[in-house]
Parts: C-alpha cells; structure tokens; sequence
C-alpha cells in the first residue's frame, strides 16, 4: 500500500521516528539498524510495511529493501509476529540473518532476545532458501575489483547453480588459470570444480 516515504526526520528515536512530507507526518517503527542508517541525516526515505490491525494501523521502515523483505518473510513465519520480527532485525543486519538461515545455525538465533530454541528452528526450516541473498560480496566486487568473478558468478547463478556452490567453484578455478584468464574460461573450469 505505502511502498516507501520520503521525507523529513522529526524526534528520531531507535525505535521510532515521524516522517514530515508536506506537513503530514507519519509515525514510522523502525529497527536498531535502520536508525543507525538514518541516525545523522535530516531527510531520509524509508521503505515501508504497513501492518493492518483490528486495533491499529502501524507502519514500519526500513533503511534498505533487503531489511524490508527480510522482515516480511519473518512475518510468515508461523508465531513470529512484528515484535519478534523487529528485535531480531535489530539485533542482526538483514545480511547477518540470511546467512545464519542459510547455514542453519539456531544457536545464533537463540542469542537473540525472546527467540527459543524451537522458534529459531522454525524460522530456519520455514525461511531456508527464501531470505534474500547476501550482498555484501557483491556489492564489494560491483565497486569495480573483481568484474570478471562477478559475471561469471551471475552466469553460474542464471544456470541454477546455488550461490553458495558457483562462489567456492569460482574460488577453487582461480589458481587453476592465467592471470589473463576471459570470463568464459572462468566459467568453464568453475563448471568443472563443482
């Protein structure tokens, strides 16, 4: 419904904070991580949750469309509720909580505040293969190091290949080629390393 807003930060606290957009502001519940994002800024656009209650209407923003997914998927996950959602994206970053599902660690889970056992397992079993990717390696190599590694993973990704297995192929390939080695060459003895 409310896809994002964009406007003036009034009384920013971790929790919450009003946007002003032409004199109209909006109480918006944000994460520990999203007022870190915003916490020196005087203008901010927040991607937006609205979540639709018998009792109330609450908006919720996030910095990033990683942190706004990641808390929606958590909200399909059978009792995890907005609470719960926002404490553990507050105590982990969206990249964090990708990679602790991906690689099944409840125990990391568990460390969060209010998360048991059994609901760590279950938003492991549930969100395994739905979170959104990690991407900080891809945002380090899209900063200009590393392209060729950046298109060969992203031809190995189109193939089906998981990412998690097309990065540790890529790696495994590298010593194995010429230091003027083409993409396709990469590619290639990559398919070979899986």
């Amino acid at each position: 419904m409310i896809g994002y807003l964009e406007g003036k930060l009034v009384d920013l606290s971790p929790s919450q904070t009003f946007i002003d957009i032409n004199g109209l502001g909006y109480e918006v519940h944000i994460t520990l991580n999203t007022y870190e994002a915003i916490k020196d800024k005087k203008l901010a656009k927040l991607y937006t949750h609205l979540q639709v209650r018998e009792d109330a209407w609450v908006l919720y923003g996030f910095s990033s469309t990683l942190e706004k997914e990641a808390f929606q998927k958590l909200l399909s996950v059978s009792g995890v509720g907005a609470a719960t959602s926002r404490i553990l994206l507050s105590s982990l970053t969206a990249n964090d909580l990708s990679r602790i599902i991906m690689n099944g660690d409840s125990k990391a889970l568990e460390k969060v505040k209010g998360i048991g056992a059994k609901t760590a397992q279950r938003i492991i079993l549930e969100l395994k293969g739905k979170l959104p990717e990690d991407t900080t390696d891809l945002e380090n190599i899209s900063s200009g190091r590393n392209t060729l590694e950046q298109d060969a993973l992203n031809a190995l990704l189109g193939l089906g290949i998981p990412k998690a297995g097309a990065e540790a192929a890529i790696q495994k390939s590298k010593p194995l080629l010429t230091d003027e080695h083409s993409v396709e060459e990469l590619i290639k003895t990559a398919l070979k390393n899986l």
